[in-house]
């Protein structure tokens, strides 16, 4: 579901049970997938569709955003360069490129957009951001002097002199920002090869390889440039992307779901409500690490008002852990089912969880203790 899909169906389970009740969709998402559709559907804009290549250079019909402004365009890089556009046979870092998200950059500029968000959430890349970079403009030659096209990080090894003399001229004058709650650098046993590479396909010595690949790189481009940007939180994001955009683009780095919820205008929303209902699609140790649920009820703590999160996989001990944060933690599974049921009536089952518990505290109004 997406973020719509999903406030929508709390919003029809709310008003099962009193059709009275006044409520506000506010539609979020913490940088990864949905990112996009969040904020379209919370500021105003639309879906532009694009042909580009996805990481291992196949041609895929992909998408982006461009808000009501006309200016700002909202990447998700998963949509052209994600993991999940890969099946579990092909995932190699050392061959999955980041060329489609640059393709998509590529694309925003056509628009005229001088503002472009993209949130690096799902990758199923390890280049450092190179493939993004060519699709840019920039050039990459090996020792003999001939001109390369890197594909993966396996073949940053193969990088010996860099030009940016050809990048898209149009790039100066666009505002980059990074929609990402990664903090992790570049290079190191927190880096972008050792914590994410496994995940992506890499064994130990396929490891080894990338962060010798990244290493190399990260000389080159950071003495052509005089910057040094492998150290910094963030560089290590989606396999390097985040460093490949900050060294090359110039790009910030904040939180997603700080950058989404300030388009939204989260704060004052709740500010003005009774209760605030929020949800993900797993609640465990993990959400209060910039995920979308902790960051509403961080909000809605400063006001003093009650939150409850809906979760369609709730894990053991998560309600004590959370205890101070949500009033009620509900999973939306109703009986015992297989994943793949509980996914296909992810709606329904929302929408009666949502009713059951406003049922309750209507209940809990009329009762006096």
């Amino acid at each position: 579901m997406t973020a719509f899909e999903v406030a929508e169906n709390i919003r029809k389970g709310i008003h099962d049970a009193d059709p009275g009740i006044s409520t506000k969709m506010i539609p979020l998402a913490d940088g990864g997938e949905g990112t996009v559709h969040a904020l379209i559907d919370s500021t105003g804009g639309r879906v532009i569709r694009s042909t580009v290549h996805d990481p291992l250079m196949r041609k895929i019909k992909s998408f982006y955003g461009i808000l009501e402004d006309h200016k700002t365009a909202v990447i998700e890089m998963a949509a052209a360069s994600g993991i999940e556009l890969l099946e579990e046979k092909e995932k190699d870092p050392l061959i999955t490129s980041t060329y489609g998200t640059g393709e998509l950059i590529r694309s925003a500029l056509d628009m005229g957009c001088t503002r472009i968000i993209i949130g690096i959430g799902g990758s199923a890349t390890n280049d450092g951001g190179a493939g993004m970079m060519q699709a840019l403009g920039i050039k990459f030659y090996d020792h003999t002097g001939k001109k390369i096209r890197p594909e993966g990080g396996g073949s940053l090894l193969m990088i010996q002199s860099i030009d940016l003399n050809s990048l898209d001229e149009r790039l100066t004058n666009v505002e980059f920002i990074i929609a990402s709650d990664v903090d992790n650098p570049l290079l190191g046993n927190n880096g972008a090869s050792f914590t994410y590479g496994p995940q992506k396909g890499a064994d130990s010595e396929t490891v080894q390889i990338l962060e010798k690949s990244m290493e190399h790189f990260a000389n080159i481009i950071e003495g052509i440039t005089k910057k040094e940007i492998r150290s910094l939180p963030g560089a290590g994001a989606a396999g390097g992307l985040g460093f490949g955009m900050m060294i090359i683009l110039n790009a910030s780095l904040k939180p997603g779901f700080e950058i989404i919820s300030e388009f939204a205008g989260l704060e004052n929303s709740i500010r003005e409500a009774n209760i605030v209902i929020t949800g993900e699609g797993k609640i465990d140790v993990q959400t209060r690490f910039g995920k979308t649920p902790f960051g509403v009820a961080k909000i809605a703590m400063k006001y003093n008002i009650p939150v409850l999160a809906f979760t369609g996989n709730l894990e053991e001990n998560t309600p004590e852990l959370y205890k101070d944060i949500f009033k009620v933690v509900v999973p939306i599974v109703n009986r015992p089912m297989k994943l793949e049921t509980a996914l296909m009536k992810s709606h329904t089952l929302l929408r009666q969880a949502a009713k059951r518990v406003m049922n309750l505290i209507i209940l809990g109004k009329e009762i006096s203790w």
